[in-house]
């Protein structure tokens, strides 16, 4: 295969991939001045000239790709002129005409073998293509005709920086600057393809080359920054520091100075950074926003809200974002009603499933629980998580308000669709315990852990309803006893070892687990279990201490408050 089919086929594959750009000069935002003039041929131009290169124009747009190819590689086959080879290469690249595409290639560089434009074209396919070697002389070729070589070498390294090899890519960046080792923009290309590599030392040692020649640079000035940020943040801030008290207004190294101070949780500075630069560019929204989730963070809620309300007050994308963290801010000030309010006005992005979730929650929380069970009904759930995450809320409800069966139903006919999933298996096994359906309590949690073989909490959950019912000791602390492996330290399965090992009779082990359970977590149930083995075992003083301070913490437990009652009534 020829060099021209071999570029001309790689570009082809791109450009059905989506990855070739329509124009290699709109990759990169830098303008290259090259030495290069075209020249152009002396050719009159005449009504058929015109007519074919609107009909050539006009087809193509319509979709009449092999009319408008055919059309444009004969006009520049008549006029040799090279605006209209590079244009009926173009044509042949995008309609997937391989042959075609030769064609207009080779006539392109038979009538201008010199040109930049046609180099940038064979340097970008030829590096998407993994033809590294080759595209490096391309690349030199663009240099090399560059009036402004500084920023060819910016408008080069656009294009390197893309390719997905990284040790490839600098490799060749590296190859490249060597012929430029005065200029600062190819140390400072050689940094940055570096720090993309996690090579610190290259990286650091190159950008302070590219600082030696153009010490006031911005993009140097941020790059050397950004590579000390995770080895010495201390100095990283030093730098941005020094550079704003000589240029204030460099507003670029400003923001990058307070994102870097938000990342080593420095939250007022941060604030006042942000702050400070919202006032020098009050058109903002975006500051607005930050600062207001900086004033969160410090639960400074006043400003905040304020901040907010100013992001709200700018437009933009991000008005349902700002309605959430309100609605958020509003429940942290127990205002309950904005709260509310807000939540209700988020009405897309990625906030919109937990806002509305925070409505059906307000809506019971106000005792309106008919009204948050239908607003539930109401939500359309994206996926299979949404819509399980809905029922198991709905089924909450219902059964805080006394409608147990109408609980289990609900879930029950959930399972029918999404028979395998964990979290209804639990959800429905835990309420058949409630009511009383120790078969479907028992069939659900089998099933769980055979589906699970690693759920902790299945295992846990099946063995304390065992012990709850004092049957089934022995396979019961088995089941604990597994869950424990599993989770060795989940307070909740220590207190459901020690309690097996005191319904099977072992209440010296049974004290030890317990004990460390309570230590870890002082929670009124383990205070419960822990209390009742000291009792039986004599030590009836201390048993009192703890369920007396675990009462005065949670005096509503229902659980601890039954078990003080069988012992002392």
């Amino acid at each position: 295969m020829s060099f021209y089919r071999y570029l001309i086929v790689i570009c082809l594959s791109l450009a059905a991939c989506g990855q070739l750009p329509q124009r290699v000069e709109s990759a990169s935002p830098v303008v290259v001045k090259d030495e290069y003039q075209p020249v152009l041929p002396d050719v009159e131009l005449t009504d058929e000239i015109l007519y074919s290169y609107l009909l050539s124009e006009v087809a193509f747009q319509r979709g009449q790709r092999p009319l408008a190819v055919q059309e444009s590689l004969d006009l520049a086959r008549k006029t040799l002129d090279p605006r209209l080879a590079a244009r009926a290469t173009s044509m042949a690249i995008d309609s997937g005409n391989t042959d075609k595409a030769i064609e207009a290639f080779e006539l392109w560089g038979e009538i201008e073998p010199d040109s930049p434009a046609r180099n940038r074209s064979a340097a970008l396919i030829l590096l998407r293509g993994g033809k590294l070697e080759e595209a490096q002389v391309e690349f030199e070729k663009i240099l090399k005709s560059s009036v402004d070589r500084d920023r060819a070498f910016l408008y080069v390294y656009r294009f390197i920086e893309t390719y997905p090899d990284r040790p490839a890519a600098l490799t060749l960046v590296r190859n490249l600057a060597q012929e430029y080792s005065g200029l600062a923009e190819a140390h400072w290309s050689v940094a940055h393809m570096a720090n993309l590599n996690g090579n610190a030392e290259l990286a650091l040692d190159e950008i302070r080359q590219a600082r030696n020649f153009r010490p006031k640079w911005t993009m140097a000035v941020g790059l050397e920054a950004q590579i000390l940020a995770l080895t010495d943040p201390k100095q990283s801030l030093q730098i941005m520091r020094d550079y704003l008290s000589e240029y204030p207004d460099a507003r670029q190294i400003h923001l990058q100075y307070a994102r870097a101070l938000l990342a080593q949780n420095q939250y007022r500075a941060a604030r006042d950074e942000f702050h400070n630069i919202a006032e020098k560019r009050p058109d903002g929204s975006d500051m607005s926003y930050t600062i207001a989730l900086i004033s969160l963070q410090l639960n400074e809620l006043d400003r905040a809200e304020k901040m907010f309300k100013k992001a709200l007050s700018k437009g933009g994308g991000m008005q349902s974002t700002v309605y959430f963290y309100l609605g958020g801010l509003y429940e942290g000030k127990r205002d309950e009603a904005a709260a509310l309010e807000n939540y209700r006005e988020v009405n897309d992005g990625e906030y919109l499933f937990a806002a509305q979730l925070r409505v059906a929650y307000l809506l019971n929380k106000d005792r309106r629980g008919d009204e948050a069970r239908e607003f539930l009904r109401q939500i359309e759930p994206t996926n299979d998580h949404q819509q399980v995450k809905l029922v198991l809320i709905e089924s909450q409800l219902l059964q805080e308000e006394g409608l147990s069966e109408e609980s289990f139903q609900l879930l029950r006919k959930m399972l029918e669709k999404l028979p395998d999933h964990p979290d209804l298996l639990y959800a429905i096994a835990m309420q058949a315990d409630r009511i009383g359906k120790v078969e479907a309590f028992e069939q659900f949690l089998r099933k769980l852990i055979q589906l699970k073989p690693d759920s902790a909490y299945a295992y846990n959950s099946l063995g304390y309803g065992f012990l709850e019912r004092n049957t089934r000791i022995e396979e019961a602390v088995e089941l604990v006893e597994k869950a424990l492996l599993i989770s060795p330290d989940d307070v909740a399965i220590m207190d459901s070892v020690g309690w097996g090992y005191y319904r099977a009779g072992r209440s010296a082990e049974s004290l030890r687990m317990l004990r460390r359970a309570f230590e870890t977590n002082p929670d009124p149930e383990i205070a419960a279990h822990l209390g009742e083995v000291l009792w039986v075992s004599g030590v009836q003083d201390e048993a009192k201490k703890i369920w007396q301070g675990s009462l005065e913490k949670h005096p509503d437990n229902a659980y601890l408050q039954t078990t003080i009652k069988r012992f002392l009534p």
